[in-house]
C-alpha cells in the first residue's frame, strides 16, 4: 500500500473513523472534552485528521508537528491535562488501526498503520515536548519535603 492509497483508504473511511474516535473519547470522560461538547471535540478530532490527511500527502511531519505544538499551548492554557490531549491522539489513532484491520488486505494493513502511527507518534512526541516545556516555565510551589524526614533526627 503506498502513501496515496493509504490516503484514499482514510479519506474514504473518514466518517467511520472519526466517530469511533469521538465514541472513544466519550467512553473517556475526558473532563475538559466533556465540558467543550460533542461538537466541539468533533471539530477537534476532524481538524487532527485533516492534518494527519496533509502530512501523508505531502510527505513531510512538520504540518503535525506544528499543529501539536499549537494545541499544546491551547489546551495548557485551558487547563487541559497533557494525558486528556493524548488522549485524543490515542482515539483517533485507535479508531483507525480498528477500521484499517476491518476493512484493508494483510498486505496493505502493515505499510498503513506504520504511515499512521509515524505521523501520529510525531504529533504526540512534539505535543509532550511542547507541554511539558509550558509546564517547566509555570512556577509551582516547591515541595517542602523535610515532613517526610519528621521523627528521624539524630538516627
Amino acid at each position: 500500500m503506498t502513501p496515496q492509497t493509504t490516503v484514499e483508504f482514510l479519506a474514504r473511511e473518514r466518517g467511520r473513523i472519526v466517530e469511533a474516535a469521538n465514541a472513544a473519547l466519550r467512553r473517556a470522560h475526558a473532563q475538559h472534552y466533556e465540558a467543550a461538547g460533542e461538537p466541539e471535540v468533533r471539530l477537534r478530532l476532524d481538524a487532527l485528521f485533516d492534518q494527519l490527511l496533509q502530512v501523508l500527502t505531502d510527505r513531510d511531519l512538520a504540518g503535525i508537528v506544528s499543529r501539536a505544538e499549537l494545541v499544546a499551548e491551547e489546551r495548557f492554557d485551558a487547563g487541559y491535562d497533557l494525558s486528556e490531549v493524548q488522549t485524543a491522539f490515542n482515539a483517533l489513532e485507535e479508531a483507525i488501526w480498528a477500521r484499517a484491520i476491518e476493512v484493508l488486505d494483510p498486505a496493505g494493513l502493515a505499510e498503513a498503520l506504520g504511515l499512521v502511527s509515524t505521523v501520529l507518534g510525531a504529533g504526540k512526541d512534539a505535543l509532550a515536548r511542547r507541554y511539558v516545556s509550558l509546564a517547566t516555565r509555570t512556577h509551582a510551589p516547591s515541595l517542602d519535603l523535610r515532613a517526610l524526614f519528621t521523627g528521624t533526627e539524630g538516627r
